[in-house]
């Protein structure tokens, strides 16, 4: 698209394919869950324990390369525009994928996750093109409509993964990449560009790197308490990635199958208490009292979970769990509120490093937890214990966000 050339409105076709970009990413995140532990043993010839370590560092890996570029692709769009930026990532998606069904060794297998991260960048790009589009006041219920295209990827995932995993670990992958490749074309002929050439900034590197980036955290006021929240909810939480299909198999035997078909579950709740329930919420407690809400519900259910007994539990908690995708987007809407529009990707880019870092921390910290205490010869073996630390952790974030947010804060949200 020139630069010179006035944005096209976005139409509906363009805010659809942003949301099935957003749930492509979710479910190339989530395809790989059931069938990971299986393929680092048979690519690695690993038992189940150092498998999970394994799996930790190569979601590091997924984590540190989302770091060093979601910043980058966030500044990118918002002196280019958002279409080249998220285009691209698609493309590379699908290329990841391809890599990873070919995949001979654990080396490849750590390349391909490498350039998921990269290419992962889009979720960034796709926010900014959210805020683009979206009045201030109506980005809460947005945001978590893009919440909710995450929660259905992690439905459509995971079930993929488990289901086709059972026929061969490579199949889907391949599914994936073809899935990818169709959306890269859907989107070339439906995507406008959202940010006027008058709306973009100037590009400075400064900016862009993943530390520079902290830098619009102490620009705008307000923003920079609820970062540290942040990073502590996504340290916690990074558990579930971390150790879900490699606790389900030690500790209730499930099969790919059953991995995915609890994924799904999973999903299908999150997406329901997203994309369904956010507005009622809001509309009923505010945006502060919704993420505090989260909060509450995400702690009990982390340590809930290391206490289920079996999977009928596991399902209930499911349930419980489903607030906590209040969350981020109530969060990323107050946020929003403190930066100018030529900053939102900016600031998409800023929450994307805080995000990837505690993740990256987070999953690799709770992989190590899994490993040990299911390590051969361990005197007291538990594949409980990491759960048990999320929940704690989840604890110190609920009281960060009372503490930090205040009573202003509060009546600002509402």
């Amino acid at each position: 698209m020139a630069a010179d050339s006035p944005p096209a409105p976005a139409s509906r076709h363009a805010v659809t394919f942003v949301l099935i970009t957003v749930f492509l990413d979710m479910v190339g995140f989530g395809i790989i869950m059931p069938v990971l532990p299986a393929l680092i043993e048979e690519v690695g010839h690993v038992g189940l324990d150092r498998a999970s370590e394994i799996g930790g560092w190569m979601f590091a890996a997924f984590a540190v390369s989302q770091f060093l570029c979601a910043p980058l692709a966030g500044n990118l769009s918002d002196r280019f525009g958002r279409r080249p930026l998220l285009l691209l990532a698609i493309f590379g998606l699908g290329a990841d994928f391809l890599l990873s069904a070919w995949a001979p060794t654990l080396f490849w297998l750590f390349v391909g996750r490498v350039l998921a991260g990269i290419c992962g960048s889009s979720w960034v790009i796709a926010n900014a093109y959210i805020a683009d589009v979206t009045a201030p006041e109506d980005r809460a219920r947005a945001f978590a409509l893009m919440g909710a295209a995450f929660g259905v990827g992690f439905v459509i995932g995971p079930a993929i993964g488990g289901l086709l995993g059972e026929i061969g670990t490579r199949i889907p992958f391949i599914v994936a990449a073809c899935v990818s490749f169709l959306n890269f074309i859907y989107g070339w002929f439906v995507l406008p560009e959202s940010l006027s050439p008058g709306s973009r900034r100037r590009f400075e590197l400064a900016r862009a790197n993943p530390f520079g980036a902290f830098r619009v955290f102490r620009s705008y006021p307000g923003v920079l308490p609820l970062c540290l929240v942040l990073f502590v909810f996504f340290f916690a939480s990074s558990v579930y990635p971390a150790i879900w299909t490699f606790w389900g198999m030690a500790k209730f035997g499930w099969s790919e199958g059953m991995v995915g078909l609890t994924l799904a579950v999973f999903g299908l709740v999150m997406a329901g208490f997203q994309g369904g329930l956010t507005g009622i919420f809001v509309t009923r407690f505010g945006e502060h009292r919704t993420a505090l809400i989260g909060l509450v519900c995400a702690t009990i259910a982390a340590t809930g979970y290391g206490l289920a007994g079996g999977l009928w539990l596991v399902v209930i908690l499911m349930f419980i769990h489903g607030p906590e995708g209040f969350i981020h987007p109530m969060i990323m809407a107050i946020m929003s509120r403190s930066v100018p529009e030529n900053a939102q990707g900016e600031l998409q880019g800023g929450i994307s490093a805080i995000t990837n870092v505690a993740m990256l921390f987070g999953t690799v910290f709770f992989s190590q937890i899994f490993g040990y205490f299911m390590a051969a010869g361990r005197a007291w073996q538990s594949p409980d214990v990491a759960y048990w630390v999320a929940g704690g952790c989840l604890a110190l974030a609920l009281v960060l966000f009372l503490w930090l947010t205040g009573g202003d804060n509060r009546k600002a949200a509402e």
